[in-house]
């Protein structure tokens, strides 16, 4: 299986390439500056050559996207599996009286628009499954849903709604060939954005998700939503 990752330098996404690779699959992990990855990503390729490559991918920048894109059809490269991992948090202190415009608007360049425009220029290069074994995961939030709305964190909840939105407009899209989208709730994890005191582990949630790739946590058809065990989420 031939996976690309976004934003997979650290935490969840640096977890989802290092189980991916000790799996067998063929990964390619995308970072904002491939000239300096981090240390466990470099350590991740010299340990499995020839399954982990280092790519740039700044998820804002679609140019990127497309040439990336048009770099691995070059290649004859083909996908199995597309993760939109990568994420911000921003805008987090105070109410909506103190909300930045500007944060709000970096947020949805990350977030939603990045999403959008790695779909755009990397489900192409996807196989057709008429088994559905094919699949784009991008990583949403309980946040991002009306049953799990609380007062706050506007910049990041709308975003991930929107990207759930998305996810279930590019399922339906992609269903003619063979090709699922799930939006999945990672769960509270320990890292730089969850913090020290969440109860889970970023390779936990990675092996969850890892599972949902190769199809051996299933999950009904018409279900779009889930957590990272493939328990469907409430919308």
């Amino acid at each position: 299986m031939n996976v690309l990752i976004t934003g997979a330098a650290r935490g969840l996404g640096y977890e989802l390439a290092k189980i991916s690779a000790a799996r067998g699959h063929a990964v390619v992990a995308c970072v904002r500056d491939a000239a300096r990855p981090a240390d466990g990503l470099l350590q991740l390729a010299e340990r499995y050559p020839g399954l982990v490559r280092i790519e740039a991918l700044d998820v804002a920048d679609e140019s990127q996207a497309q040439a990336l894109a048009a770099k691995l059809r070059d290649e004859g490269f083909v996908l199995d599996a597309l993760v939109n991992n990568a994420g911000i948090l921003l805008g987090r202190s105070g109410g909506i009286a103190s909300l930045e415009l500007d944060e709000l608007k970096r947020t949805f360049e990350v977030n939603l628009y990045g999403p959008l425009m790695v779909a755009k220029h990397l489900t192409p290069l996807m196989r057709e499954s008429m088994s559905g074994a094919e699949i784009v995961v991008h990583v949403a939030s309980d946040a991002g849903s009306f049953a799990g709305a609380y007062g706050g964190d506007y910049p990041y909840a709308l975003s991930k709604m929107a990207l759930s939105m998305f996810t279930k407009q590019l399922n339906e899209e992609l269903k003619p060939r063979g090709i699922r989208a799930l939006a999945v709730h990672p769960g509270w994890m320990r890292t730089d954005m969850g913090g020290e005191s969440a109860p889970l582990s970023p390779s936990e949630s990675a092996l969850g998700i890892i599972d949902l790739i190769e199809g051996t946590t299933e999950v009904a058809a018409e279900t779009w939503f889930v957590d990272h065990t493939g328990r469907e989420m409430p919308v």
